[in-house]
């Protein structure tokens, strides 16, 4: 299947492409694989799943043809995810596909770290530009009892293989939950520091596949920062103009990190991110039900103005709120697991693993 030619193939408004918000179509989180090698309890708390066919997967050339397509309607920034990412056979070549990319800003990847010692170099080499990684604590029986599995040491070599790689803009993603990791945040800070990566803590959301998901099982943006506090002192706000989820601070000594608060203040108005994941279904939200499929018609022969003329009126459409949404039912005493075990077990698709987190 041919590339898509790089110039501006379809018209668009002056403006660019934006939603009912203003919302820009920017950044594309991409999971090549719905597949995990750890099962973690805020994602993937069951031992089974019904993986997609292998056969809907999508090829390396059609996702470089679809990235093309979204990056002629404003998209800069793709975000390479999973499942796990590294799962995904010979995605060094699909990196380099898109490394190069002319409107591409920004070719980075999620991992939980369990492949990455051996895959740093490869990756770097294929021209990806950042890594972030998952580290929900830096203890091993802690991290057993979290994901099943007995990997921690092999994390920790990945994120140590990622500078020695090359790479630089080292990030650290840390899902705190309280009663379970929230004694580690000064751990982590300081972990951060030795190894040059910057920490960000994320709450805990109630997202399909977060079955055991609860209100008082958050630890508030507030409280992180209330404890951090207590340890370093004074914390300032970066106030930084920019659309990415997360909010940075400033310790006294000059340490930056980072906390997403999608559950108790959420960013919907500002997110500029959407969903495609590894089998061609686009999503506009995390917390969409419903997707649309691009890999049907681009298997049909759809061309790229066929493709451009399908995701234009979607995104035109999106007045996805869903965080801000979640939220609203606090008040009447509504918010809990947002989809049931059952009904994630007949559709996939609903599965936060499977549309890249």
């Amino acid at each position: 299947m041919s590339r898509v030619r790089t110039d501006n193939f379809f018209p668009l408004p002056s403006s660019g492409l934006v939603d009912t918000l203003a919302r820009p179509l920017r950044n594309l989180r991409l999971s090549v694989t719905d597949r995990c090698n750890l099962r973690c309890q805020y994602c993937m708390p069951e031992e089974e799943y019904a993986w997609l066919p292998r056969e809907d997967l999508l090829t390396f050339e059609e996702i470089a043809t679809l990235v093309d397509v979204f990056t002629t309607l404003g998209v800069n920034k793709v975000r390479l995810t999973g499942g796990e990412p590294l799962l995904r056979r010979d995605l060094p070549a699909l990196i380099r596909l898109l490394a190069h990319h002319p409107r591409l800003h920004d070719l980075a990847l999620t991992t939980n770290g369990v492949l990455l010692a051996e895959q740093a170099h490869d990756l770097y080499a294929a021209g990806l530009h950042r890594v972030t990684v998952s580290l929900d604590t830096l203890r091993p029986e802690r991290f057993q009892a979290l994901t099943r599995r007995d990997t921690h040491a092999r994390v920790l070599a990945g994120i140590e293989a990622v500078t020695a790689a090359g790479f630089t803009g080292l990030k650290l993603d840390t899902v705190v939950i309280r009663g379970t990791n929230d004694d580690e945040l000064v751990d982590l800070i300081e972990y951060g520091k030795r190894v040059g990566a910057e920490v960000r803590f994320i709450e805990y959301m109630d997202v399909g596949g977060a079955t055991s998901w609860a209100m008082d099982k958050v630890l508030s943006r507030a409280a992180m920062l209330t404890q951090l506090s207590q340890q370093y002192g004074p914390i300032v706000a970066l106030n930084e103009e920019s659309w990415a989820p997360a909010e940075r601070f400033q310790l006294p000594d000059g340490t930056v990190f980072g906390i997403i608060a999608s559950t108790t203040v959420p960013f919907c108005r500002t997110c500029d991110r959407s969903r495609l994941t590894a089998d061609g279904m686009w999503y506009l939200c995390l917390y969409s039900r419903d997707g649309m499929d691009l890999r049907q018609p681009l298997r049909a022969g759809a061309s790229p103005d066929d493709l451009a003329a399908r995701i234009i009126p979607g995104w035109q459409a999106r007045r996805d709120r869903g965080a801000e949404e979640r939220q609203s039912l606090e008040a009447h005493g509504l918010r809990s697991t947002l989809i049931s075990l059952d009904r994630l077990r007949k559709d996939p698709h609903l599965e936060m693993h499977t549309r890249g987190g």
